[in-house]
């Protein structure tokens, strides 16, 4: 009941800064913020020691202190960028960012489509899958392992700069070239990860199953390849966020009039900060749901997993 009292104190609080910053207050204004930073550190705090319980009410007070502190940051955003006048090309305001994402949705949305859908999704899939594919032939054939694993590490370490212009003159200025920048990023992290979850089948396990006479089809199926499944994913979470940057590196370096990339790097030359935001805002939202719809399969997939359980 307290920690709610002070949720709608804390609310009504920054709104009334911001209606004063708006009004161009002094000292008085900054002694309040002061005050309403204090008592949403508190607050949020106790949302988080709250959310530790078990139970749908601890899960939701749980999902409450993220929430409640992206509140406050983007509160404390708005008061400080309007009561300091900081210029639109330096900083604009999350009201600012948001009322252009309102007028420009539809550019947004085709925007999001030609990046996120078609690209990212695409060079995702087919890295992931490449990995995967070799990660099971070289564990397969040991020989090739061992040459493989230089050439991907050297492979992983060229920097996207060097790659994404390269690919535009191979595959076009479309999305492909920049499906096969993501397919360079996340093919490395899928080999690596899963030549290591097939490893980590424990000895007493392959012994039973060698007991058991098993090929060596049904001792992957049954045995390693659910052993390897928490790096697997491991594997697919680090490539969501590296595919979203990889595919809006590659943008920049050649793409037709569509694109996350291509949209940030014209707006910010004609210093339209606000659409460079929306598309910041856009591409962190994608990445972020991204990465947690990926986090509810491994959840689905692993639950049998200590870490899981826990």
């Amino acid at each position: 009941m307290i920690t709610a009292l002070l949720v709608l104190v804390v609310t009504a609080g920054f709104a009334a800064a911001i209606a004063a910053a708006h009004g161009g207050a002094g000292g008085g204004l900054w002694l309040g913020v002061v005050v309403l930073t204090g008592m949403s550190a508190w607050m949020v705090q106790r949302l988080a020691q709250l959310g530790g319980g078990r139970g749908w009410r601890g899960r939701v007070l749980g999902l409450l202190a993220p929430l409640g502190f992206g509140a406050v940051v983007l509160a404390l955003w708005e008061v400080l960028v309007i009561g300091f006048q900081v210029p639109m090309v330096l900083l604009p305001a999350p009201s600012a960012i948001a009322a252009r994402m309102t007028a420009s949705s539809g550019l947004l949305a085709q925007d999001f489509v030609q990046t996120f859908v078609k690209a990212v999704l695409a060079g995702y899939v087919m890295g992931g899958a490449l990995g995967f594919g070799v990660a099971l032939l070289a564990d397969r054939v040991p020989f090739l392992g061992r040459g493989l694993l230089p050439v991907a590490n050297f492979v992983s370490a060229l920097p996207v700069i060097g790659i994404a212009p390269i690919m535009v003159m191979w595959f076009g200025f479309d999305w492909p070239s920049k499906a096969a920048v993501v397919v360079v990023m996340t093919f490395f992290p899928m080999l690596v990860n899963t030549l290591a979850g097939l490893a980590a089948a424990g000895a007493l396990e392959r012994d039973l199953m060698r007991s058991y006479a098993a090929t060596h089809a049904q001792a992957l199926w049954k045995l390693r390849l659910p052993a390897a499944l928490p790096f697997i994913f491991t594997a697919l979470k680090v490539n969501a966020p590296l595919a979203l940057i990889g595919a809006i590196v590659a943008e920049f370096f050649g793409s037709p009039t569509t694109g996350m990339g291509f949209r940030i790097t014209t707006e910010a030359s004609k210093l339209a900060l606000d659409l460079v935001w929306a598309e910041i805002v856009v591409a962190a939202a994608a990445g972020t749901a991204f990465y947690g719809c990926v986090a509810l399969a491994e959840r689905a997939a692993t639950f049998w997993h200590p870490s899981m359980r826990a």
